[in-house]
């Protein structure tokens, strides 16, 4: 890999991204700027992958660097909403060593020997129905849980409470569908490491 790689256009938006993330970040106690800097982020993330391809600047070193990008910008969320938010960071973290270790850059393209329901949330890039509410609850439950908090739901949104609740519902059954396939992609990595080790005793 040249150095070149670093200056792709996705990879130059995914630097934008950690700016962003580290200024929402700052000012975390501020709705009215948070969100929307937190959000472009989130945006960006789509837009970076689709830049990729059309421009042909696809790359290993980019396809990690927009996994880490969104493990910190989450990670600093959920840590940021919950004393117990370290959690979801953690299994988050422990997933993309999972992946990247013995699946590499296409990682999302190689689970055509998993279990059905772990092939209904991965398919086409999780473009499927339980892959979009997967995505949905990863990415957007914890935004919605910081809305939720400091009242943008209500006040911004005009969200009625019961709204705000179904929605946090709806994204809670996304992201406990994306903890177990975590979950599975973690014993699926551990039986890995277990069966080269058997390997390399015979």
């Amino acid at each position: 890999m040249g150095f070149h790689v670093f200056f792709y256009v996705p990879n130059v938006i995914g630097y934008i991204r950690i700016l962003l993330v580290l200024i929402a970040w700052i000012l975390y106690s501020d709705p009215g700027i948070f969100v929307p800097l937190y959000v472009l982020s989130i945006i960006l993330d789509g837009v970076d992958g689709w830049v990729a391809r059309r421009l042909q600047q696809t790359s290993r070193f980019g396809a990690w660097l927009d996994v880490v990008i969104d493990n910190i910008g989450r990670g600093m969320l959920w840590n940021m909403l919950y004393d117990w938010g370290w959690l979801v960071s953690s299994v988050e973290w422990c997933v993309f060593v999972c992946n990247h270790n013995a699946r590499g850059a296409q990682w999302k393209n190689t689970f055509t020997e998993s279990p059905v329901w772990v092939q209904a949330v991965m398919a086409k890039g999780f473009k499927t129905p339980l892959g979009i509410l997967t995505i949905a609850g990863i990415h957007v439950l914890p935004v919605w849980l910081y809305g939720y908090q400091h009242e943008v739901l209500l006040q911004t949104l005009f969200a009625p409470y019961w709204l705000q609740i179904l929605g946090i519902l709806v994204l809670a059954a996304g992201r406990l569908l994306g903890f177990a396939v975590e979950m599975w992609c973690i014993v699926t990595h551990l039986r890995f490491l277990v069966h080269e080790e058997e390997e390399k005793k015979n």
